[in-house]
């Protein structure tokens, strides 16, 4: 079995990580360079930086800030937010980014993720999935421009596009769930693992360590994220792989 991944999430607006709940209400919480730094010393897997404001500002990620975090940390690093083209994405790698999210710009024009694939490797490319339920169509639908915008996607058959495409992995967030720390929305990522076979990243909701628990005995997705309680010191990712060991589940 494969070690499940503990990634905590950089949500960065103008060079300082932020936190709010269902996207809205951000509250800073710091340098992203420091706080990168202090998630490698506590074991953290991965790190996932999204630039949460590029895109609907419709600036570029800020690849400066990208290349101070990659020669400070050496755990592996995805970054998103403001990724528009096969260039940006070109930027991003060199500053030191290991894989690189898109969202908004797959949805825009989904050749973006099989012409990344293609140049890059399926490794390196991550589709960014913020869903919503509908309850009105029963269904979890896509949002874009950072959560801001519905599409008329349905989410687990955007999942089965995508993979098609080329992404070689999902990082998908429930906006139902973001920052209310009520736990993963285990449904939602029951159907995206059962709809696809590619590596899945569970975002939003997490409020306890156990949270990761219940998530990984109920779902098969590959990582959880978290940010807010990392960010906030309401557990460590030790706490976590801890809580995780005693209940069996492999973890790095």
């Amino acid at each position: 079995m494969l070690a499940k991944r503990i990634i905590p999430c950089l949500d960065v607006d103008h060079g300082r990580v932020k936190k709010g709940v269902n996207f809205v209400n951000l509250r800073d919480v710091g340098d992203p360079v420091e706080i990168a730094a202090t998630y490698e010393q506590q074991g953290a897997d991965e790190l996932v930086f999204l630039d949460i404001t590029a895109t609907t500002e419709g600036r570029n990620a800020i690849v400066e800030t990208i290349s101070e975090v990659a020669s400070k940390v050496f755990m592996p690093l995805t970054v998103g937010g403001g990724v528009h083209s096969i260039s940006d994405m070109q930027a991003l790698l060199a500053a030191g980014a290991d894989k690189v999210a898109v969202n908004s710009a797959a949805v825009a024009n989904p050749q973006i993720i099989s012409d990344g694939a293609a140049k890059f490797g399926s490794q390196c490319v991550v589709v960014a999935i913020d869903t919503k339920w509908s309850e009105v169509e029963q269904k979890f639908k896509v949002y874009v421009a950072g959560g801001h915008k519905p599409t008329e996607l349905d989410a687990i058959e955007w999942a089965k596009q995508v993979e098609q495409l080329g992404a070689g992995e999902l990082l998908v967030t429930s906006m139902d769930k973001d920052g209310t720390k009520s736990g993963f929305d285990l449904k939602l990522y029951q159907a995206i693992t059962a709809a696809v076979s590619i590596p899945v990243i569970a975002s939003g909701g997490c409020g306890k360590a156990t949270d990761f628990n219940d998530l990984f005995e109920a779902t098969n997705v590959d990582a959880g994220l978290a940010a807010s309680v990392f960010h906030f010191g309401e557990f460590t990712i030790d706490d976590v792989k801890n809580s995780l060991k005693r209940d069996g589940v492999t973890v790095r």
